[in-house]
């Protein structure tokens, strides 16, 4: 039977999901797995984040030390980030993983506030755990837009600075009562598309899952609806590697249930 909570007809509403994994979902879930495993910037090989400000020396005894990398310099400026060794000059497009050594190094974050993150290919990778497939914990609802439409700098899942874009919220029926979900559009700024995201708390927070809280999308799916499953909340990037900055917990955002679904997190 559905589950049904309407508040002034704008809650998302519970719908049916297969009671096991859908096929979707567990394609979605081995291709992650792959990738964190496999992945020259997998978040489990990053060992270090920093802001480049006027300039970064990397490099064995560097301000970044990389062991058997000479050192070279990290440089910004209005036209972006540059690494330099002597008269070399390599521009790096943000997003684009650049091999130093047996390191990569990807440049992200805004303009001018760039922030270098830097990864071990020898360092080994994990594989993610999950809850079994909860149909109750997926939603299909409206968004309702902010009054007055804001911008805001916040961390992004993998701990760099973006201006995202505040879209609105959403109503989740959970735990007796209806909550009001913040969603942010954080940009990519590789590809220059963007996604709705939600960073929320629960109470499995202190046991289950990562302390911080964690991250899941809300997808459209036509007729001015959204879909939000909790069976598809994934950690930030800080659950993998101490190297990432962790983004801090949205203002609001805490469902006064136990979301026993998406990604668990294990302390290493």
């Amino acid at each position: 039977m559905l589950r049904v909570s309407i508040v002034a007809g704008l809650a998302l509403t519970a719908v049916p999901v297969a009671a096991q994994l859908p096929a979707a979902l567990a394609s979605e879930r081995a291709e992650y797995a792959l990738w964190l495993r496999s992945a020259t910037t997998s978040p489990y090989r990053a060992i270090a984040q920093q802001p480049v400000g006027p300039g970064l020396r990397i490099g064995a005894g560097a301000d970044l030390p990389l062991a058997g990398v000479p050192q070279q310099w990290l440089r910004q400026d209005d036209r972006g980030v540059t690494l330099e060794i002597g008269t070399e000059r390599r521009a790096l497009p943000p997003g684009r993983p650049a091999r130093v050594g047996r390191f990569s190094i990807v440049v992200g974050g805004t303009p001018g506030r760039a922030i270098v993150t830097v990864f071990d290919s020898t360092k080994p990778a994990g594989t993610p755990e999950y809850f079994e497939h909860h149909a109750a914990h997926a939603f299909v609802g409206p968004l309702v837009p902010p009054a007055a439409p804001r911008t805001q700098r916040m961390l992004a899942p993998d701990g760099v600075e973006v201006e995202a874009f505040e879209a609105g919220t959403v109503s989740v029926p959970m735990g007796g009562t209806t909550t009001r979900l913040r969603v942010m559009r954080m940009p990519d700024p590789v590809t220059g598309e963007s996604e709705l995201e939600i960073f929320f708390r629960d109470s499995t927070n202190a046991s289950e899952t990562y302390p911080a809280g964690r991250f899941v999308s809300l997808v459209p799916v036509g007729g001015g609806r959204y879909r939000l499953d909790f069976n598809r909340a994934r950690n930030p990037f800080c659950a993998y590697s101490s190297a990432y900055a962790c983004p801090a917990p949205w203002s609001g955002n805490v469902l006064p249930a136990r979301v026993a679904a998406g990604e668990k997190y294990r302390a290493k």
